[in-house]
């Protein structure tokens, strides 16, 4: 829900932006300031899963990548039209 209404916002947007929504939308008063990094793998995982289904893409250095192959800095959009670029990060 999280990444998808990110997504739909229009421009691409860093998982790390949205786990940090979730974490404030989760703190409480004693909550450190880098509870976000929790749920950053949480939200990776699940932009993996939405892009094989076609519901976003995964981008790296502008350019649609596999979700097989997400590694280093990504940015996550709604669908992209256009060839999914090899990152070469195997």
């Amino acid at each position: 829900l999280y990444i998808m209404t990110a997504v739909e916002r229009g421009s691409p947007v860093n998982p790390r932006d949205i786990a940090i929504e979730i974490a404030d939308d989760r703190a409480r008063e004693n909550s450190p300031p880098d509870a976000w990094r929790k749920y950053l793998l949480a939200v990776k995982q699940q932009a993996k899963n939405l892009a094989r289904q076609g519901r976003i893409s995964i981008l790296h250095r502008g350019q649609p990548i596999d979700p097989r192959k997400m590694k280093g800095l990504v940015k996550l959009s709604l669908p992209v039209a256009g060839k999914i670029e090899d990152t070469g990060l195997d």
